[in-house]
């Protein structure tokens, strides 16, 4: 058994991991309101320690000591996904409907076909029912959508609005209501849903509504917190492992292999 071989493999796979991460990253460098993401490269025996309590059997025992396989226990492998939420920089438009959060733990909330989901987004439009929404069509929620039916912000045809720090609406004297802007408690529990949407566990205890307060500014969109030139450093470095494990691999399966099979055969007389 080529315990070596498994073990690069496996580090192969964490690395393609790492690769499609940083990609990602690098497609979205001038998306408004994306976060950078990045994984957490642990190993099995971190894994194990981690969960052997939950295992059948007790820790110090011979059960325990066959289900642990220490000729694997350094192979390494994704432990945590992780998002960036720290803000981006703050670029002007000029546009009446791009509205800038100042923050990277608030957060716009949608109405999706799967219920409630949150978005950093910047940059809205208002659909022919006069409603206001994301680029994508889903409806931006108003302050109050919890404790009411309403579900939309409606915005006046060719009407010239404006929008406090706090996300109240005008168009001109009238009132429109406002935005629902909320601060996550745990940032740690917000998970990427796609098209720049995330779910939130526990909505209802972690996601605190912001009434009143400084966190928003109109005619500006928040754009991507990657760095491009870090993360085309990080796609060498990866690709380099990538290169390194790959001559590993070969190794083992033609050198190394090839060197068992010629001692075998040889005899001595």
């Amino acid at each position: 058994m080529q315990n070596g071989y498994y073990q690069v493999t496996a580090a192969m796979v964490t690395q393609f991991e790492q690769l499609n991460i940083t990609a990602n990253n690098l497609a979205n460098v001038n998306t408004s309101g994306f976060k950078r993401d990045s994984v957490v490269i642990g190993d099995f025996e971190r894994l194990y320690q981690t969960k052997r309590d939950e295992l059948e059997h007790k820790n110090h025992t011979e059960k325990a000591a066959k289900f642990f396989n220490r000729s694997i226990n350094r192979v390494p492998s994704i432990v945590e996904n992780v998002t960036d939420f720290s803000a981006g920089v703050i670029k002007q438009t000029g546009n009446q409907l791009d509205f800038a959060l100042r923050g990277g733990d608030l957060f716009f909330a949608v109405d999706t076909p799967n219920g409630v989901r949150l978005t950093q987004q910047s940059s809205f439009l208002v659909n022919s029912e006069g409603v206001l929404t994301t680029k994508d069509g889903l409806k931006i929620l108003p302050s109050d959508f919890q404790s009411t039916q309403n579900r939309e912000i409606k915005i006046p045809k060719d009407s010239p609005i404006t929008v406090d720090d706090s996300g109240h609406i005008k168009a001109g004297s009238d009132d429109l209501g406002a935005l629902f802007i909320g601060r996550v408690k745990e940032l740690k529990e917000v998970k990427k849903e796609g098209e720049n949407l995330y779910t939130l566990k526990d909505m209802d205890k972690n996601l605190v509504a912001m009434n009143q307060g400084n966190f928003l500014q109109q005619g500006y969109v928040v754009m991507s917190n990657v760095n491009a030139v870090k993360e085309m450093t990080s796609l060498i470095e990866t690709n380099r492992l990538v290169e390194m494990y790959q001559k590993v691999m070969t190794s083992h399966m033609d050198e190394l292999n090839r060197d068992a099979i010629t001692k075998l055969a040889t005899t001595r007389a």
